[in-house]
């Protein structure tokens, strides 16, 4: 075992690493706070967006916590934590992936000042993880029941998570959207969780947010594939659909092998063997009954070429090319087919029935709809668009974190109100609960209930409020019993959460404070970082 580090001093005397112990817990922590303080300005409805330069050119706009730190460059081994975190909080919740580390920060804060005052490590994390157990009681306690079937109350809820994105301004059109997709995939009274596999989101740069629709069925950014006669049929009631894993085009060689052809006779020979080839896949596509075709994405060769796909419109068959191979499992599911690898294995038992399928044009892009599915699985599909790439891929995260908002309340099915409520709550309740304790722990936990007051600072702080005033108007509201009075950023005023209903998941805030409290305990107990190859 190798000796202990030591530092000589000119006097002889040596310090046995108890300094590098406070250098590296202060390193640590400053890195986490810079991360903290980062993504801090992005808090709330008036919160500020961030653009991200990707190395590659690409720009991403957004005030997504967990968006904003997977795509920073953080180098610090602490610093990473803090990343890990907001990931962590997406999973479990999928909302409050900002407060989540602006919590932490502020934990990581009181810590410093505790450190400061000669409070052991292990003292501060043991009162830590009792408050967070406290904490979490508190706002269990402060929490009402909701009832899935209230379809109201969990669009308000979905409306508070979508008040702080980029396209806030649409969230009376995505909020049910949301909802209704969750609704539709959930038996409401046995679930206890939510697949979102089962809501599949396709994007299409065209029209506006407000043009977004959910699809009880399928729905596909693009048209069927051209034909040369452009007199195939674009609608089919009663349909048949296959979903295939193969190609309908000619049979390439291996890389290394040359074909040579020395006259015509052999060119019109290939040539006739290759319409043969073609021709006969396609009698065995028609044999199964089968109308529409859902082809899988090849990298090996063409999913289908021009002469398959004029045979098959002369047999009154239209293609979809190009399906994602991470999009067969769903659309198997809502089709209730099965995707077939061999065209010897097409048979009628393996086809999907859909009352209707039809290519229509909106914005000035073909989109295709597979609707009345007989025999569906649990799935829909939901179709954003977006006048440009930016806004489209915000669209797409904001409708994530909205149906994690749904989730949330199917795993726990209790709401708490928002506006920083909650945060003062649990901070005075702590507070008075520490002065009932004996010795560190006491002066800790009045450490934690201050720091949980960062959250509705930080809101009247980038709304352009006075946070002071208004979190002491706040404190003041809570002492005389006000438990859902919150900070009402679009009037710079205290009000009644539930009036206003801002609304949000229980677990969002209990997984806040775990997650926050378990990060920062870790943190707290590093004493050395030891780099190795």
């Amino acid at each position: 075992m190798a000796a202990p580090a030591t530092i000589a001093r000119p006097t002889g005397e040596t310090l046995r690493g108890k300094q590098k112990e406070k250098d590296v817990r202060m390193s640590n922590i400053i890195a986490a706070k810079a991360i903290a303080n980062a993504i801090r300005t992005s808090l709330g409805p008036r919160g500020m967006d961030k653009m991200i330069q990707q190395g590659n050119g690409e720009v991403i706009i957004s005030n997504d916590g967990a968006t904003i730190l997977s795509q920073m460059q953080v180098y610090h081994p602490t610093a990473k934590m803090l990343v890990d975190l907001s990931k962590s909080q997406d999973i479990e919740a999928g909302d409050g992936t900002t407060s989540v580390c602006v919590i932490a920060g502020a934990l990581l804060s009181a810590c410093e000042d505790l450190l400061m005052k000669g409070i052991h490590p292990t003292n501060i994390s043991e009162a830590f993880g009792l408050a967070a157990v406290k904490a979490e009681e508190l706002l269990t306690d402060m929490a009402r029941p909701v009832e899935l079937a209230n379809r109201e109350e969990l669009i308000n809820c979905v409306n508070t998570s979508l008040s702080s994105k980029v396209i806030s301004e649409y969230a009376d059109r995505l909020s049910p959207i949301a909802v209704d997709a969750v609704l539709k995939v959930i038996d409401i009274a046995t679930a206890t969780n939510v697949d979102l596999n089962t809501v599949r989101v396709v994007k299409q740069l065209s029209g506006t947010i407000d043009d977004s629709e959910l699809v009880e069925g399928l729905v596909f950014s693009k048209g069927f594939d051209k034909t040369a006669s452009g007199s195939a049929p674009t609608t089919f009631e009663n349909a048949k659909v296959a979903l295939i894993q193969f190609c309908l085009s000619a049979p390439k060689a291996d890389m290394e092998s040359n074909v040579v052809i020395n006259d015509y006779a052999a060119m019109d020979r290939i040539l006739r063997e290759e319409r043969k080839y073609i021709l006969n896949l396609c009698k065995k596509v028609k044999k199964s009954g089968a109308n529409v075709l859902l082809i899988q994405k090849s990298i090996l060769r063409d999913a289908t070429n021009d002469l398959s796909l004029h045979f098959l419109a002369k047999m009154g068959i239209r293609v979809i090319t190009d399906i994602e191979r991470n999009d067969i499992e769903h659309i198997a599911t809502t089709l209730g087919c099965l995707p077939v690898a061999n065209i010897e294995y097409l048979t009628p038992e393996k086809l999907g029935t859909a009352g209707l399928v039809h290519e229509e044009t909106v914005g000035g892009h073909k989109v295709v709809k597979i609707t009345e599915i007989v025999n569906p699985g649990k799935t829909v599909s939901i179709l954003v668009r977006g006048s440009n790439k930016l806004v489209l891929e915000e669209a797409e995260r904001s409708l994530h974190d909205a149906l994690c908002v749904v989730r949330s309340l199917v795993k726990k099915r209790f709401l708490i109100c928002g506006g920083g409520a909650p945060e003062i709550q649990v901070a005075q309740k702590l507070a008075a609960y520490g002065r009932t304790l004996e010795g560190t722990a006491s002066y800790c936990l009045q450490s934690f209930a201050d720091a949980m007051e960062v959250v509705p600072y930080t809101l009247a702080e980038n709304a352009g409020l006075h946070p002071i005033g208004i979190v002491t108007e706040l404190r003041a509201k809570h002492a005389q019993g006000h438990t859902s009075m919150g900070i009402n950023v679009r009037k710079g005023a205290i009000s009644d959460m539930y009036e206003l209903n801002v609304l949000q998941p229980l677990l969002v805030n209990t997984s806040e404070i775990s997650l926050a409290t378990e990060c920062v305990r870790m943190i707290l107990k590093i004493d050395d970082i030891v780099m190795v190859r």
